[in-house]
């Protein structure tokens, strides 16, 4: 894909076809919590490139939704994959949609940055490499960048389930 300039017209469809997705998820998600009897409201965004999807709960004492992430978040991945297969299948194009449920990954992202700036300062401190535990490719991303903007580099290594990111100096 082509990259813009912010403020152009192509960046601008760009953002209505990111919409677009986000509502095409919102809908596909809504039927999912009507089918499972959940209640949650759906918040869509465009962040980072991607439609950005969160369902939140209604009700901030009501924890029903934290079924959808499952263990380790293994739910939410799935769900956000599910989700995917269907804006994929209205718009005939892949998605990057980013979906959260009851602020999971917003949570582990502020985690991960903490891990991140750790490592960064030890790689800094000693020169060395330094590989991170097993990630999802969710999670590596949030490193990446993180490390990216630290400026030193990063490589993610390995097979899922085992991969992983590697960061070094520069």
């Amino acid at each position: 894909m082509a990259t813009t300039e912010p403020g152009t017209a192509a960046d601008g469809d760009l953002v209505t076809r990111l919409e677009e997705e986000g509502e095409i998820a919102a809908d596909y998600l809504e039927e999912f919590l009507d089918i499972a009897d959940l209640d949650g409201d759906i918040d869509i965004d465009v962040d980072h490139g991607r439609a950005a999807v969160a369902i939140v709960a209604e009700d901030a004492t009501d924890d029903s939704l934290r079924r959808l992430v499952g263990p380790g978040g293994q739910v939410l991945d799935a769900l956000q994959e599910l989700t995917r297969l269907a804006v994929q299948t209205k718009t005939g194009e892949r998605s990057r949609l980013m979906l959260d449920i009851a602020g999971f990954r917003a949570a582990r992202r502020v985690e991960l940055i903490a891990i991140a700036r750790d490592a960064i300062e030890r790689v800094k401190t000693s020169g060395a490499p330094e590989s991170l535990a097993p990630m999802n490719p969710f999670e590596r991303k949030v490193v990446h960048d993180a490390v990216a903007e630290a400026g030193l580099v990063s490589d993610s290594e390995g097979v899922e389930p085992e991969r992983r990111v590697v960061i070094r100096t520069a």
